[in-house]
């Protein structure tokens, strides 16, 4: 496997639409950086996020999930995660991932010096949709997401060959996603 750099991703993104609306450079102007880089794309959140809470004493059941378990929120600025607390949210760029490829997300520095980790989330190859974010506040003070702003660089890794399945095949239960999805078994 071969990291891509920003001409391949650049290429795959024009001619492929593998990511969509593309932002062909880093985007900066007094927001968390945004766009292609040298061998990645830093993606945005879009502005809903669910925000998870703990009124109602519930437990978080991956096989049982219940919108008890957050609120959701809708902001064109930021949101506020609580202390210690969770939330999640999607990107505005739509990925179709092409079968050679698959691409591992990563939390942006400025983000995880202030205590916020974005979870790893691998992307497989044939995925197409938006992918929700996973937003961790570690820190004991509410933290900010900037809505529309980088939170997430994605990072593209051409296999030497294809996989012999790849997540379209299997028919994927997050295939085609758009805006915050929840979990499913």
């Amino acid at each position: 496997m071969s990291v891509l750099s920003d001409k391949s991703i650049r290429k795959l993104a024009l001619e492929e639409a593998m990511i969509s609306p593309f932002v062909d450079k880093q985007v900066r102007d007094g927001k968390i950086s945004y766009g292609l880089s040298s061998f990645g794309y830093d993606a945005r959140v879009a502005d809903e996020f669910k925000i998870f809470h703990n009124v109602n004493s519930s437990v978080v059941d991956p096989k049982k999930f219940t919108s008890d378990n957050f609120v959701t929120k809708k902001s064109s600025e930021y949101i506020i995660i609580p202390p210690n607390s969770f939330a999640l949210g999607t990107t505005i760029e739509t990925f179709k991932i092409p079968r050679n490829i698959m691409c591992i997300v990563v939390g942006k520095s400025t983000y995880a010096r202030t205590g916020i980790i974005v979870n790893v989330t691998p992307i497989e190859s044939e995925f197409y949709g938006t992918v929700t974010l996973e937003f961790s506040n570690t820190t004991p003070l509410p933290a900010k997401i900037y809505a529309n702003e980088g939170v997430a660089q994605f990072l593209f890794l051409k296999g030497d060959q294809a996989p012999e399945t790849s997540y379209a095949d299997r028919k994927g239960k997050y295939m085609g996603q758009t805006g915050v999805t929840l979990p499913k078994v």
